[in-house]
């Protein structure tokens, strides 16, 4: 079993990271959008430039929004919510609807902006889960630090036993955080993850990162090991898991939505990681989400550095989506 020294104090990285102005992230956030609204922005400024408002233009608005990834239930929801929008406010020319589809988009978000609590255990135990290549190991390290400059203490628990580059990157990961990663070289995931927990109550560790294997939805022997692990964490501490985080690559564009189905239906889903907005992605895909099941989006990730992860603002990212 190896391990690494859990600070006792919030490092200094995570500390400035902390102080970071929010108009920093909200420019690294519309940076990161670069695909989704470089594409969007530019059909709907072509498509809003004045003239009336009639079926062909909401046919048009139909096609930018598939194209972006928000899927066809979503958008037929915004559709209809800006038809009324017009017929409300008695909007005439196509420049009013800009305005009117920002607005939609943030109604439609809104519902998934419900803040991270962590006071509600201890120590709080969130379990990660996903496909291979989501950004499981990658969000982990982010929390940790995330935590820590709120003055939390951090465990890991390396779950993934079967893959060596798991295991390496969250010591990598433990080292840089200066927290304690536990892990075993094979051996029963549950176990320890099961380790992890009764050490942090021992230990008196506020919040605990279990990993566990990426799979497929579809790999139903896998989906009945993670259950497993479930259940073994509720063992060694009930009430626990206190949250199922589900990580999601946004590059996978409606194969989230499945994920998210699959995942949720396996493990009642209690939150959402976005990750990869990295100027490649599609960004519209948590309008999909948020139509088929609208889960809180906990955290959103936007690059490789260990400060890009924030929790998710929906006025935010539809104005990152728009600007």
């Amino acid at each position: 079993m190896l391990s690494f020294l859990k600070k006792n104090t919030p490092d200094p990285a995570a500390a400035m990271e902390a102080s970071t102005p929010a108009s920093s992230w909200a420019e690294r956030l519309k940076q990161s959008l670069t695909r989704t609204r470089s594409q969007f922005s530019s059909q709907i400024a072509a498509l809003f430039n004045g003239g009336n408002i009639d079926e062909a233009i909401y046919e048009e608005l139909e096609t930018i929004l598939l194209t972006s990834d928000v899927g066809m239930a979503a958008t037929q929801t915004l559709l209809e919510d800006i038809r009324g929008r017009v017929k409300r406010q008695n909007l005439n020319d196509t420049t009013q609807l800009r305005e009117a589809l920002k607005q939609a988009l943030i109604e439609l978000l809104a519902p998934l902006q419900k803040p991270l609590d962590t006071s509600t255990g201890q120590p709080f135990v969130i379990m990660l889960a996903g496909v291979n290549g989501a950004g499981k190991t990658t969000t982990i390290g982010k929390l940790a630090n995330l935590f820590q400059a709120q003055g939390k203490t951090v465990l890991i628990a390396a779950g993934d036993t079967f893959r060596a580059a798991a295991r390496e990157q969250l010591q990598v990961w433990g080292e840089r955080n200066q927290v304690q990663v536990i892990a075993q070289d094979g051996g029963d995931p549950a176990a320890v993850i099961f380790d992890a927990v009764n050490s942090a109550r021992a230990r008196g560790i506020d919040i605990v990162l279990a990993d566990t294997a990426g799979r497929l939805p579809t790999q139903l022997n896998l989906m009945e090991e993670i259950r497993k692990v479930q259940r073994v964490i509720a063992k060694a501490l009930p009430g626990a898991p206190h949250e199922v985080l589900l990580v999601l690559d946004a590059n996978t564009g409606q194969n989230a939505v499945t994920q998210v189905q699959a995942f949720d239906d396996a493990l009642k889903v209690t939150g959402l990681v976005l990750s990869k907005l990295d100027g490649t992605a599609k960004g519209g895909v948590i309008a999909a989400i948020a139509r088929a099941r609208p889960i809180p989006v906990r955290f959103i990730g936007i690059g490789e550095k260990i400060d890009d992860l924030r929790p998710f603002n929906a006025a935010e990212f539809a104005e990152a989506l728009f600007s």
